[in-house]
């Protein structure tokens, strides 16, 4: 079966973008191409890692539809990481929500308009 086993952020301003997905996240970025591409490692356990790439044209509208898979982060705590993704610059997009019987769900925009999910597995949600 094929599986994701890399994923790629946008960013029209990158160093912003290795700024806030180094605090609201931990994750690791290297510069791999200087002012083009960074490598992003995301920890070790479950999940993959990706790069960052400067962005070809113009960011998101705010109002803009989805044309690009959506990666939801799982984290340990939907309400601290979302306090703390909002701090550093994200916006909110959907509110939290309950997925009966799996967990947690929100989506933000982080600082460049692109949307993720972020995800607390939780069996005793409702």
């Amino acid at each position: 079966m094929a599986r994701p086993v890399h994923f790629e952020i946008h960013g029209s301003d990158p160093e912003r973008l290795v700024a806030f997905y180094s605090r609201v996240f931990g994750w690791s970025l290297t510069n791999y191409m200087p002012g083009e591409y960074w490598l992003i490692d995301t920890g070790s356990g479950e999940g993959i890692n990706g790069g960052l790439v400067k962005r070809r044209g113009a960011s998101p509208a705010p109002d803009a539809p989805v044309d690009a898979f959506v990666c939801s982060i799982g984290i340990d705590s939907l309400d601290s990481s979302l306090s703390s993704a909002l701090a550093a610059g994200a916006t909110l997009a959907f509110p939290k929500m309950a997925i009966p019987g799996v967990g947690w769900q929100a989506y933000i925009k982080d600082p460049d308009g692109n949307l993720l999910g972020l995800h607390q597995r939780d069996p005793s949600a409702k």
